[in-house]
């Protein structure tokens, strides 16, 4: 994962529900281009088509809220989206987010001053969100899930401590 990335954003409102992000019907599915195709379709093909062309989605307060899916960070995965800034995000989600290596930011100030289309750019090494010009500061990830972050998620991650493992005791 680069240090620095972003891109035109989708600016959602509070309280947007996992149920929203992948219908539970989908759930069949963990293949993140298949679940891709039905993130956000509650909300109809105009804002689907949106998101999938937005490396950014910024939304308020308790994004992700409602069911445990790791399927609502992995859908945002496979529809192109490379960051989530919110004011602030349901537990679950945020974790789930860390776990399949999709950077979710929780930076109120930034998540307030972006408007729908705005470019947002996120350096989560430097704990730095910019927002049509302006600078807001974030707390950085700590050493741990910034490493999960940058291996790819939490999969990833673990492979490579156990492939360093068995490559020392060789």
């Amino acid at each position: 994962m680069e240090a620095r990335l972003g891109g035109p954003c989708v600016k959602f409102g509070d309280g947007v529900n996992t149920d929203v992000i992948i219908p539970g019907r989908y759930l069949v599915s963990i293949d993140p281009a298949e679940l891709a195709e039905h993130a956000f379709e509650p909300l109809g093909p105009e804002v689907q088509a949106r998101v999938r062309s937005s490396p950014v989605i910024v939304a308020g307060s308790n994004f992700g809220c409602g069911s445990a899916r790791e399927q609502a960070a992995t859908c945002l995965i496979g529809a192109g989206v490379r960051a989530v800034v919110a004011r602030s995000f349901a537990r679950v989600f945020f974790r789930n987010c860390i776990n399949t290596g999709l950077l979710a930011v929780e930076c109120p100030a930034a998540a307030e001053a972006a408007r729908d289309g705005d470019e947002v750019w996120v350096d989560h090494r430097a704990g730095r969100v910019e927002v049509a010009g302006q600078s807001f500061a974030f707390t950085p990830y700590p050493e741990s899930l910034r490493r999960i972050l940058e291996s790819g998620g939490l999969i990833p991650y673990l492979k490579q401590i156990l492939a360093a493992q068995a490559a020392r005791e060789r």
